[in-house]
């Protein structure tokens, strides 16, 4: 069975990179001549990369949901599914779409793009001539994906497995950077929700402490930056429908990825630790959002360039004081609460006295662009 335009056409668009690109648009552009095309995209940066590329209409947004998810949703409006995706390399690539099959478990045809690993494979279902012949219209390759087994299970245990993987890259799990990459594949393997041994990395103790608990088999696990390619901000581009009335302030903790649904409403966010001061920071300017950050010096640099919201305000404490602050502000401030009223001046002020002698330096933003 080949594509016709009354097709209907599912499409998952997985990552910020092949939004950068160019490469979404194309391809989807490509595919509403096979059929009815209805595209979507889960997750925070690939967000941040639609807002920056001013193509929020053409792409629906499901925030933070995982690609397998995102095809089980499109199933039952689709005749096929078409996963879109710029990865690092083809071997990375192949992983992840077995992965997200594996993970999906559809029975109607799923069809990959790859536009990094530049080739087309046919996931699942009986669409392998259109692989083919997308792949030819493409001057793409097309491959089958490898047997994968990404997740297993043991006595009392969970083991995760990532390939593709280059030597020297960042291994984070659910946003918190756990160590460096020295191998191609890294194993990890968790016990009543701890992370108790690991393969292929050289840990990073401070950020293992800081996953005090973590649901191995539903963990979201990276290798690398959360987002490669490199765009100019759209700041404050969807600031109409962030801002809510009166001085709402968040606090965001070691869980930035979350920051489009946590800040929704808010005047301002206060973000404790270096990588999710600079993730939720850049996410939240498309907001005109702007934070008070808390760090310590310890950026691990997971999102690579990064931006923030003008008026935004970073505390620099000594090393390891950042969670302390964090933790002090969340009890005395906040009082336990994700979300209070408060000024931003008299949060700038709170932040400032719990630091106290430990404050090194702050540093109030400003805007980069003329």
């Amino acid at each position: 069975m080949s594509a016709f335009p009354e097709e209907r056409i599912g499409v998952v668009v997985h990552g910020p990179e092949i939004v950068d690109s160019g490469c979404a648009l194309q391809l989807i552009n490509y595919l509403k001549k096979l059929g009815r095309v209805t595209a979507v995209l889960g997750g925070t940066m690939g967000r941040v990369a639609l807002i920056d590329a001013g193509i929020e209409d053409t792409i629906a947004v499901s925030p933070r949901r995982r690609p397998s998810l995102s095809i089980q949703d499109l199933e039952a409006t689709s005749d096929l599914i078409f996963l879109l995706n710029l990865a690092k390399s083809r071997e990375s690539g192949l992983a992840f779409g077995a992965m997200v099959a594996a993970a999906a478990g559809i029975g109607k045809p799923l069809i990959q793009i790859d536009c990094g690993g530049r080739f087309v494979a046919i996931l699942s279902g009986k669409e392998g001539e259109l692989a083919v012949q997308v792949a030819s219209d493409l001057g793409l390759d097309s491959l089958l994906p490898p047997l994968l087994q990404s997740v297993s299970f043991g006595k009392c245990t969970i083991l995760r497995t990532i390939s593709g993987v280059s030597p020297g890259e960042l291994i984070s799990i659910n946003g918190t950077v756990i160590g460096k990459a020295t191998e191609s594949r890294v194993e990890v393997e968790a016990k009543d929700g701890r992370i108790v041994a690991m393969k292929g990395v050289k840990p990073k103790l401070h950020g293992l402490e800081k996953l005090s608990w973590v649901d191995l088999e539903k963990a979201i696990i990276r290798s690398g930056s959360i987002r490669r390619s490199d765009a100019r901000p759209r700041l404050g581009a969807c600031g109409k429908r962030g801002k809510g009335e009166g001085d709402w302030a968040v606090l965001i903790d070691h869980c930035a990825e979350s920051a489009f649904e946590v800040a929704l409403g808010a005047s301002v966010a206060v973000t404790v630790g270096d990588d999710t001061t600079a993730v939720a920071g850049d996410i939240l300017a498309r907001l005109g959002i702007p934070i008070i950050g808390i760090v310590d010096g310890d950026l691990d640099r997971l999102a690579g360039c990064t931006t923030m919201q003008p008026g935004s305000v970073v505390f620099r404490v000594m090393p390891g004081h950042d969670d302390l602050v964090g933790r002090r502000m969340m009890a005395e401030v906040f009082q336990g609460e994700r979300r209070i009223c408060i000024s931003t001046g008299d949060l700038v002020e709170r932040v400032k006295k719990l630091a106290g002698e430990h404050l090194v330096e702050t540093e109030h933003i400003k805007s980069d662009f003329p």
